[in-house]
């Protein structure tokens, strides 16, 4: 690896989602509305959660924590692709490129084991209701976010150094629509041995240990299912994973199909369209399927909206 200040570049340019012209009208118009959605839908969360008093559970406690993690997660990417559908080059300039590459880095590392951390609090919730509200104290609820913190800075801190030892040469165009990891190492002129060793060692173990950790929680939460008498109690208790069930395979399934396929069946198209998940789809998604899908936060949209607007019409 170079140092920085051996490298010629002094800015980047994003080659952006497409190259195509007949796509960046529909996509200059699609993109705000996604990015509106997700700021809207998870600020939205995290005021309720935080301002209502029946929303003050643990499973809620780390429901509002994701929603900030989505909210800057998308707010470090998503801003800054629709500059592509505007400007006829999208310029980032070097320390501007480090900077999103660390946050990005960081918001992805933390909603893995934010995921973690919520499959745990369902393992608890069915495994020991009884127990539940002893085991999930407010204590532990704030050492197990903190911990998400502390991983995701464990990650996200040797990762941007070692991309700033790395040399760049005349060579300045990214082809990606942000500064990801991968493209930046097909970028630079160094030798990125260490730089993939890296991605490898540290990335492969933070998705392992999540998914190995998600699904422990919900190998034990199925046994407990399966040994409810009843088809309704069996059903009640699978609709509170279904959710995060759905948002874990989405998730990882872009993570592990971006990071860690074959090099030689690489294509930067799948590529973009996989990053385009799981920066900016799912932090829109999250807000929908892990909240107002869910009964009490309808009921508390429903009356807060019902104070400001008067009831609506079908509320419960």
């Amino acid at each position: 690896m170079a140092r920085q200040n051996d490298s010629t570049v002094t800015e980047f340019v994003l080659e952006g989602l497409t190259d195509r012209p007949e796509r960046q009208l529909p996509l200059f118009l699609l993109f705000p509305e996604i990015y509106g959605v997700t700021a809207m839908g998870n600020l939205g969360m995290i005021l309720l959660i935080t301002f209502n008093s029946k929303l003050q559970s643990p499973k809620y406690f780390f429901l509002g924590n994701l929603s900030f993690l989505d909210l800057f997660y998308s707010s470090v990417i998503t801003p800054k692709l629709m500059e592509n559908f505007v400007w006829e080059q999208n310029v980032i300039s070097y320390p501007g490129c480090m900077t999103q590459l660390f946050f990005f880095c960081f918001f992805a590392t933390a909603e893995c084991y934010m995921l973690t951390a919520m499959a745990y609090d369902r393992y608890v919730a069915i495994c020991s209701p009884l127990l539940y509200n002893v085991t999930m104290s407010p204590k532990v609820c704030s050492v197990l976010v903190t911990g998400v913190y502390i991983m995701a800075s464990i990650e996200a801190v040797p990762y941007t150094i070692s991309n700033i030892m790395l040399l760049f040469c005349e060579d300045n165009v990214i082809h990606h629509y942000f500064c990801d990891i991968l493209p930046l190492l097909k970028l630079s002129c160094s030798i990125t041995y260490i730089n993939e060793l890296l991605v490898v060692l540290v990335g492969g173990f933070n998705v392992l240990a999540t998914i190995v950790a998600i699904i422990i929680s919900y190998a034990f939460i199925l046994c407990n299912i399966l040994q409810i008498p009843s088809a309704e109690g069996k059903s009640k208790a699978f609709s509170t994973c279904g959710s995060h069930l759905t948002a874990v395979g989405v998730f990882y399934g872009s993570i592990i199909f971006m990071y860690f396929k074959p090099s030689s069946s690489s294509n930067m198209a799948q590529e973009k369209v996989a990053s385009v998940f799981y920066t900016t789809v799912i932090p829109m998604l999250n807000p929908l399927i892990y909240s107002w899908r869910n009964k009490e936060v309808r009921n508390v949209l429903s009356k807060a909206i019902g104070m400001r607007y008067g009831p609506l019409q079908g509320s419960n």
